[in-house]
């Protein structure tokens, strides 16, 4: 069962990417980026990354993807007329064939008998407790460094879009 559900994620991911290149107005890239999102969240859920997986649904696929959509709403982007237009999946999909066939020796070259042997995993991995330590004890730094940048972000983002008052 196992096996089958990673199967299914994995189509999913893969056809929605696909899906995602070769569309031509990108709205529906963007839908087809959000199910994406949700096939990797699935995958991470069946690792028992819980955690990881709720957090891949409601960052990336809600806020970061309603963030895109928003942008692409405002810039009223629209697909292109021409004969170009008709040819750019052709191409699309030529590409990823061929870059496939560029990586197809190294997975022949992959032997997963020969993989090496790692430890055991933390029970506590993908946890929020697990995240949480590591976050606010290996990490702490980077972390709080992180929230001054995005704190300056929005500063700056509020001083740029402030209209003067006359």
């Amino acid at each position: 069962m196992e096996l089958l559900m990673f199967n299914m994620f994995g189509a999913v991911a893969v056809g929605c990417s696909l899906l995602m290149i070769t569309s031509k107005r990108p709205v529906n890239s963007a839908l087809s980026l959000i199910a994406v999102m949700f096939a990797l969240a699935g995958l991470f859920a069946m690792q028992d990354a819980h955690l990881i997986a709720a957090l891949q649904v409601l960052v990336y696929a809600g806020a970061i993807m309603v963030l895109f959509l928003f942008v692409i709403m405002l810039l009223n982007l629209r697909e292109k007329i021409g004969s170009e237009s008709r040819r750019q999946p052709f191409a699309q999909i030529l590409v990823v064939i061929v870059l496939s066939a560029a990586f197809a020796p190294l997975a022949a070259l992959y032997d997963p008998t020969a993989a090496p042997v790692h430890k055991s995993i933390d029970q506590t991995f993908g946890t929020t407790a697990g995240v949480g330590r590591i976050l606010f004890t290996e990490y702490l730094l980077p972390f709080e460094i992180a929230s001054v940048l995005l704190l300056a972000a929005l500063v700056g983002a509020v001083v740029l879009t402030k209209t003067r008052l006359r």
